[in-house]
């Protein structure tokens, strides 16, 4: 790589160095270009970005991003399709207690649907749910821009959101959205770069770690996290039948793929789909970035724990035990075999307070879900790999989910002095007795499928106008995937150190959560400022371009 070296002139709190120096591309001269995350070489319109991704107490992940040049923490979710945020008409002890979008700002860039009037209603599975109404903003993520976007204006809520997040970020297709059902020409937020041909190519990667270096990168791949192409594992995401008469195709849903199997140990297991019928005989796995843990069936997660000795079920939420010294590995497949594997610090929670010996565990157990989803794969699966989510190619590629693994399937399991170790460290003892007798497994009555079976759905089909625009050239359907084609960006900078006797040391870091106000349009003072800590205006600039470089 060619090299441009831009010397700090402000200390970084490296002891005994006199220099420190930025290791970045020469295309960096064209800083302004980049810093709107537009591809380098490139004449059309179309970007690239990639931003922070940090970890909040409730165990979601979020990013900054700025609506109407307003900066915000927004809670990622690949379960649902819908942006929304806080707003200062919500007066709920769950809105007032973080930053809200100040309706009371006449922001330049905010466009009123029918006089505000067109509701928005959002609910999620453990009861809670927000409602206001829908509007457009300008909505700025990871460099990446998008004028007009809907999004749900929120003036109700029992949501409990922490740690400054006001809102969430759904990155699922159009037929999951509210807003998109009740507005005209709202589609959701990944929606509208794919359908607009915005991105370089409609992908986003995402990076999740326990600490806060993760990213998410939009139109394109993190290479400092991707290090060999050829081992990314491409999968189909099923398509779905429609929801009644709703519409007379099938299309897609969710982010959900086929699994394949499931073991422990090597045991391994064939999943027993809930509507084998609907899903082709298969069980359907949704990945969820907006899910801190692992649901599966009760006929599935019952036979996974009898590979644990001495494992129990211990509450009627479906939630087991088994032995904190466990170094078992357990693993799940899609495909052709293709297994990604979790090790014990991966799948147990921590130990109970009343019994120390016995560990929760994932995957907890779920009743039967009419949609037909079985297992949902949340953030304790997809820590363990790398994952790209392509949007699909109106009448050419279906959408696709690539995994590229962390942990190595022919690694050493962890003892379970390591084990301990790091729950130890972590601090990670669930406050809770457990019951000293054994529960018995539930039944459920299984409800009738969800969606309209008249219409078939067939895996691989390609929805016509609502993937993302033709005017993408194919890289993932093809039968030799290019995956090198795709563009790459990288979450990290390199940063070169003089010391005093005049070596040269090199770190490598990665890039955090710019220095901003949350909640506060720029020079406005009307509302009280959220101070989010951040490294600095200088150094935030210089990360900035750095998560605007294209790797070429």
């Amino acid at each position: 790589m060619i090299v441009l070296f831009l010397v700090l002139n402000f200390a970084l709190q490296f002891q005994n160095a006199l220099a420190v120096t930025l290791n970045l591309p020469t295309s960096l001269q064209s800083g302004p270009a980049m810093l709107a995350g537009q591809a380098l070489n490139s004449t059309t319109s179309t970007a690239f970005g990639i931003s922070p991704v940090s970890l909040a107490d409730d165990g979601t992940y979020y990013v900054v991003l700025q609506a109407g040049q307003i900066s915000f923490r927004a809670a990622l979710d690949t379960g649902s399709a819908d942006f929304w945020l806080t707003s200062t008409e919500c007066t709920t002890s769950s809105c007032t207690a973080v930053p809200r979008y100040p309706l009371t700002y006449a922001s330049p860039t905010f466009v009123s649907i029918n006089n505000n009037d067109t509701s928005f209603k959002v609910s999620y599975a453990d009861g809670t749910g927000a409602s206001g109404f829908v509007a457009r903003e300008t909505v700025e993520v990871a460099n990446v821009s998008v004028a007009n976007q809907a999004f749900g204006v929120v003036t109700n809520s029992n949501i409990t959101l922490v740690d400054e997040v006001s809102g969430i970020l759904g990155l699922g297709f159009s037929r999951q959205s509210e807003i998109y059902a009740t507005a005209v020409n709202a589609t959701p937020f990944f929606s509208t770069l794919a359908e607009q041909g915005i991105l370089d190519y409609p992908i986003f990667g995402l990076s999740l770690t326990r600490n806060a270096t993760g990213t998410l990168a939009l139109g394109a791949i993190d290479v400092s996290v991707v290090q060999n192409f050829s081992q990314v594992v491409w999968n189909e995401v099923m398509p779905f039948s429609p929801v009644g008469t709703q519409t007379n195709t099938s299309g897609y849903f969710y982010w959900a793929i086929q699994m394949s199997s499931f073991a422990v140990n090597g045991t391994e297991y064939t999943p027993q789909p809930t509507y084998p019928g609907p899903t082709d005989n298969s069980s359907i796995a949704l990945l969820d970035v907006g899910t801190p843990g692992l649901y599966g069936p009760y006929q599935d997660v019952t036979r996974l724990y009898g590979s644990f000795p001495s494992s129990r079920l211990v509450d009627d939420s479906g939630q087991w035990v088994i032995p904190c010294d466990s170094s078992a590995t357990m693993s799940f497949s899609f495909g052709e075999g293709n297994s990604f594997v979790l090790e014990p610090t991966d799948y147990i929670i921590g130990p109970a307070e009343g019994n120390p010996d016995l560990c929760l565990s994932w995957p907890k157990a779920s009743p039967p879900s009419a949609d037909g989803v079985d297992w949902i794969l949340g953030t304790p699966f997809l820590r363990t790999v790398y994952s790209i989510w392509s949007y699909g190619i109106d009448y050419v590629e279906p959408p696709m989910i690539g995994l590229y693994p962390r942990n190595n399937a022919s690694a050493p399991v962890e003892p379970s002095a390591a084990v301990e170790s790091f729950f130890s460290s972590e601090s990670a003892t669930i406050a809770t007795t457990l019951p000293n007798y054994l529960l018995s497994t539930p039944t459920y009555t299984t409800s009738p499928y969800a969606f309209n079976t008249s219409v078939p759905a067939v895996s691989g089909e390609i929805v016509q106008s609502e993937l993302a625009t033709s005017t993408y050239s194919p890289i993932i359907g093809t039968l030799a995937v290019n995956v090198t084609a795709l563009p790459q960006v990288s979450g990290a900078y390199t940063l070169l150190v003089t010391e005093t006797n005049g070596a040269i040391v090199t770190s490598t870091y990665h890039i955090s959560q710019p220095s901003v106000t949350l909640g506060v349009p720029p020079g406005w003072s009307g509302a009280a400022p959220h101070n989010l800590p951040g490294v600095g205006l200088t150094i935030s600039i210089l990360i900035a371009l750095v998560a605007g470089t294209c790797i070429l």
